[in-house]
């Protein structure tokens, strides 16, 4: 009795291990290859793959399978598949009676799960104890997945000759589209082909396969799965020749999803296939025009607003591995020459600093190291600040700069998300408005893409409110078209569109980024290399291309003003300020609530005039009933000197009448264009190894005035109508000064540095 009981506890030890065993002897996952990269559009359909790490084209699991597929695959391989646990009986039989009859293993008996299995387990030798294994692991595979999951996981791995793994990546490289589009006569040799992949491969063997295939598909008709006319249309169908190369309509889309972690999945997007490849076109077809001029790359992406995805995506054109052509310019860092301007003018109007028409300098201009230029050499004195940003004038943007802190510009950027940003504000300064900071593609049309949105919906926590963005959009539909572009017209679009472009230092970068309710359209021109070319410009190369690809869009929307976030205000019409008393002409117009925040009109003053106009004149000289008081728009004297040559019906204020002290006069009738106040300088070192000299130059109101210039106490000499002086000063600290005949004194206090 005590041996039994022990027999009984052994026996039932036993058994609880081969069930433990039994439970665990089946994998947690029972694959883990490598897996091509997959990039569907918007329908699901393949735009661009990339090969799996162990050079196999295994595209990753799929969830099911397609029903013809299914029934081509179970009446040749498994008829009973849905009634056995894993394994059938009556197949092993039958195998083991036919290679006892022929002598040799003709037969394997196997169910698809047990096929699954030797799958699994990599191409064991084909033995009895092999077999004894796949059997002992097919059922447990059975109480594991459902049947559709088996299936699911042996179409996902099976193979399908030479690198080709799997349905999904065998359905594209023989018929080139995805496994639910399979034809009978498809789906039947894509059954067949697994059983002897090395054997029977397209192009190779097409005899016996295709024999091997057509008898499937007389299965199918005497088993009823398909009718005569199928059977009829099927049979009449050639076999492909060899594997088609996969589609790369958007591989540099792919590279770029691949290194943000998807590597090895199916990566499912919103790119609109018949968008991207008319984008590719047009980029080509413009490249190809651009080539002439030693322009050889491109790149352009279009985004919806809503979403913030791409719906096409041209990392570059092809223009060969000597270009560069495998870049993704989408990604890549490039300065960003004048794309920041909208930004900086919307958040000058965020802040309540400026209107949207109030006037900026645009003068001659030094900073320390930095004299920035505008595109044209030109000035215009002032300039209304919407217009500065629709005509991107430099020397206004590095002033406007300077007014907002660079500093502060800086970590705006930042938190908009210029991800390339990464040295300190004092590292760029004030070039950093002209494109002396980079950024790619992508991070800026995703930062217009933001301010499109968030005036659209808003955006918690925005930096900018919606009414700059609402100017800033205004300003940028003001399109410049520069007199040098007769053809310009050609490219004008037919519908609204905020857009700026732009060119960097040496004329190395070429953009253009558009937005409206709908989409941002952004654009790259120039050289993977970094060369610049003298036509290579945002206007010529890069605006031609994303108007075109506006083309290509539907009818889109456009923004509703803001108008909880304005308010209407008087404003003055010549200065852009707040109205002042002094105003002669006042427009109500609406602003930004926070621009209620500037202050009225600094450029009007009241001002006496003798009775013939020609003289200012004040009380203490002149008979106050015989004065006329005026309103004069009044620039100071190196802004007048400027503003004046564009602008013919600028009136100065006269002279004071001889022996009248008039303080206004006294206080601008002068300026300095160079040096600035406390300027460091250099003195140039000429070619013959001489010491050089500083050209000093200086403005008066009045078109004939004499200047008296002075250095540090000793006499220079006199200009007249042109105040320019060449000096030669010593190193160190100086004090130059400059004296009309009214005796108006003007000082300025400069350095010079050793050239040693």
């Amino acid at each position: 009795m005590s041996r039994l009981k022990t027999y009984r506890k052994h026996l039932t030890v036993l058994v609880v291990l081969l069930l433990i065993g039994y439970y665990f002897c089946l994998p947690e996952l029972l694959f883990d290859d490598p897996y091509a990269t997959i990039l569907n559009d918007r329908e699901g359909q393949l735009l661009s793959a990339r090969i799996a790490q162990d050079g196999q084209w295994r595209f990753p699991e799929i969830d099911g399978v397609p029903e013809k597929y299914k029934k081509a695959l179970l009446n040749f391989e498994d008829q009973y598949f849905y009634q056995h646990p894993g394994v059938n009986p009556l197949s092993i039989g039958r195998a083991i009676k036919q290679n006892v009859k022929a002598g040799r293993v003709v037969s394997g008996g196997s169910t698809l799960s047990m096929q699954l299995i030797r799958l699994h387990r990599k191409g064991k030798g084909r033995t009895v104890f092999e077999k004894l294994i796949e059997m002992v692991l097919a059922t447990r595979l059975e109480l594991k997945y459902s049947k559709s999951e088996v299936l699911a996981l042996y179409a996902s791995h099976a193979p399908f000759g030479g690198n080709t793994v799997g349905l999904s990546a065998a359905t594209w490289r023989y018929f080139s589209r995805p496994p639910d589009e399979l034809s009978w006569a498809e789906a039947a040799l894509l059954a067949v082909l697994p059983n002897q992949p090395s054997l029977l491969y397209p192009g190779r063997k097409n005899i016996q396969l295709l024999e091997k295939r057509n008898r499937l598909l007389l299965k199918l008709y005497q088993n009823g799965e398909i009718d005569g006319s199928d059977l009829e249309l099927a049979l009449e169908e050639p076999l492909p020749d060899k594997p088609s190369p996969l589609p790369q309509i958007a591989d540099h889309y792919l590279q770029f999803q691949r290194k943000g972690g998807k590597d090895g999945q199916v990566i499912n997007t919103n790119i609109d296939a018949k968008l991207h490849r008319n984008v590719r076109d047009i980029i080509e077809r413009h490249q190809s025009l651009y080539a002439l001029d030693g322009i050889h790359n491109a790149a352009a992406i279009v985004l919806d607003v809503e979403t913030g995805t791409p719906l096409a995506y041209v990392g570059n054109s092809q223009s060969g591995k000597e270009h560069g052509e495998s870049v993704d310019i989408v990604q890549a860092p490039r300065s960003t020459g004048s794309l920041l301007k909208p930004i900086l003018y919307s958040a000058l109007l965020n802040e309540g600093s400026i209107l949207p028409n109030t006037l900026i300098e645009d003068v001659p201009t030094f900073y320390k190291g930095f004299a920035p230029q505008n595109f044209n050499r030109q000035f215009d004195g002032v300039v209304h600040a919407k217009d500065a940003i629709a005509r991107s004038l430099n020397i206004p943007a590095v002033n406007m700069l300077q007014q907002f802190g660079y500093p502060k510009f800086h970590g705006l950027l930042r938190e908009l998300g210029l991800s390339t940003l990464n040295q300190p504000a004092d590292h760029y300064g004030l070039s950093l408005i002209l494109g002396g900071a980079e950024g790619s593609l992508w991070d800026m049309s995703q930062v217009y893409r933001d301010m499109a949105l968030h005036l659209k919906k808003g955006i918690p926590e925005y930096p900018l409110d919606k009414a700059s963005v609402w100017f800033a959009f205004e300003a940028m539909q003001e399109v410049y078209r520069p007199n040098e572009d007769a053809s310009w017209e050609m490219y004008s679009s037919n519908q609204p569109i905020a857009w700026k472009t732009g060119t960097s230092f040496g004329f190395r970068d070429g953009w253009a980024i558009g937005v409206t309710g709908d989409y941002v359209v952004g654009v790259w021109v120039g050289n993977a290399d970094g060369e610049g070319r003298p036509n290579l410009t945002g206007i010529q190369t890069a605006a031609p291309i994303m108007l075109e690809i506006f083309d290509l869009l539907p009818n889109q929307n456009w923004f509703r003003a803001p108008r909880q976030e304005m308010i209407l205000a008087a404003v003055d019409r010549q200065s852009g300020y707040l109205a002042s008393p002094y105003s002669n002409e006042v427009d109500s117009l609406l602003i930004p609530k926070k621009g209620l925040r500037t202050s009225p009109s600094p450029f009007h003053k009241r001002v006496h005039i003798d009775q013939s106009g020609q003289y200012l004149v004040d009380g203490a000289c002149y008979d106050m009933n015989a004065m006329r008081a005026e309103n004069r728009f009044v620039l100071p004297a190196k802004l007048a000197y400027y503003f004046k040559k564009k602008n013919p019906t600028y009136q100065e204020i006269p002279p004071s009448l001889p022996g009248c002290d008039h303080h206004l006069v006294v206080q601008n009738s002068m300026d300095m264009i160079y040096p600035n106040q406390n300027a460091s300088l250099y003195v140039p070192v000429e070619q013959d190894g001489e010491r050089g000299r500083l050209v000093f130059e200086a403005i008066h109101r009045e078109n004939n005035a004499k200047i008296h210039w002075h250095l540090d106490n000793e006499y220079l000499g006199v200009t007249y109508n042109d105040h320019v002086m060449e000096i030669n000063p010593s190193t160190g600290q100086h004090k130059l000064v400059i004296v009309d005949a009214n005796g108006n004194e003007l000082i300025r206090t400069f350095s010079v540095i050793s050239q040693d």
